[in-house]
């Protein structure tokens, strides 16, 4: 199967290449960039010399499917013309993630370029939409944070054990924000400090909104991002509290609560039940989300722990579990490797 990529010289798009080099079903034929156009790729990024690529500044080849990681706005000018000539499209940025373009307008501050495709496109977390991600030619992959913090929450929302107010508690590594150079990320702002930002409302909030209030319309969140000083990982705290008469109190109370999210991920294979709380060590540079619920010691609280890799289940490793189901490949083909530990 051949792909391209456009941005490769991003975090995204970087990750996207290495994760494909290994995919045995896949031929990476064209990978666009910007002001890296017309530069061998091993030149940008040494590691990827074996691939003997060259950064194009936009793909001319026939390809069967297109990654995007281009910015907001960009991405959907650049892939509708793919999915004109009937090429499949996985959109790792936030142009197709929500469904309302009036939503979209009120958090990026433009019009969306393309509305008429919110209705069509599959939002591509996959544990949630597999069934439609299978038939669809859009997707819209999640981003990092509501991933993290919708897999933790997903299962104790669907099974009605859960009031409809949540908080998620969500620390990032640095390069969440991206590979573009800005004062907030720079070393000697970042090192040796932890921040919390974006509290008046970050834009990855209405995407958990939406997908937790097709669970329960009902479902209000407040949501709080820190950075960290590490490159890469997440780890959500999630809290909820229990419907009275749930759940029992104490050991059966988890017993029966692990037993919810044990079904609900019974069929998924990058989302695991840790048996104690997971650290972002634990999935640096692999697919897995691990989760770790809690019935806290707070009297009907329930506590989720879920932690991933920011770029690859967070981003290019979830885009290319979308590709693979969308294509009808193995869910887990060429995203098999464990984390790098320590």
């Amino acid at each position: 199967m051949k792909v391209g990529i456009l941005n490769v010289t991003g975090y995204a798009g970087v990750e996207l290449a290495r994760i494909l080099s290994r995919h045995p079903q896949v031929e990476i034929v064209a990978a666009t960039g910007r002001s890296d156009a017309g530069k061998p790729l091993g030149q940008v990024f040494p590691h990827l010399e074996s691939l003997g690529l060259n950064v194009v500044p936009e793909i001319t080849e026939s390809v069967d499917l297109v990654f995007s990681a281009l910015p907001h706005q960009a991405s959907a000018e650049a892939c509708v013309p793919f999915l004109e000539q009937g090429v499949k499209v996985v959109d790792i940025s936030a142009d197709f993630r929500l469904k309302s373009a009036t939503a979209y307008q009120e958090w990026y501050d433009i019009p969306h370029p393309y509305p008429q495709y919110l209705e069509e496109v599959v939002y591509g977390l996959t544990e949630l939409h597999r069934p439609e991600i299978g038939g669809a030619s859009l997707v819209a992959n999640p981003g990092c944070y509501p991933t993290s913090a919708l897999l933790a929450l997903a299962p104790a929302v669907q099974a009605g054990i859960v009031e409809p107010s949540f908080i998620v508690d969500s620390k990032s590594g640095v390069s969440g924000a991206g590979r573009g150079l800005k004062l907030s990320t720079h070393f000697s702002e970042v090192n040796e400090s932890v921040s919390a930002y974006s509290i008046e409302g970050h834009f990855h909030l209405p995407e958990m909104l939406q997908e937790l209030r097709a669970m329960d319309s009902q479902a209000r969140l407040t949501f709080v991002p820190h950075l960290v000083p590490m490159t890469r990982g997440i780890l959500s705290t999630c809290y909820a509290t229990v419907k009275e008469g749930a759940l029992p109190a104490g050991a059966q109370g988890n017993q029966e609560l692990a037993t919810i999210y044990h079904d609900f991920y019974r069929e998924h294979p990058f989302v695991r039940l840790a048996q104690a709380p997971p650290a972002t060590k634990h999935t640096l540079g692999n697919n897995q989300c691990l989760v770790y619920p809690v019935l806290g010691s707070q009297a009907r609280q329930l506590v989720v722990i879920s932690c991933l890799d920011n770029l690859v289940k967070g981003a290019a490793g979830q885009a290319v579990q979308n590709m693979n189901v969308m294509c009808g490949l193995p869910e887990e083909q060429g995203l098999e490797a464990l984390a790098l530990y320590p």
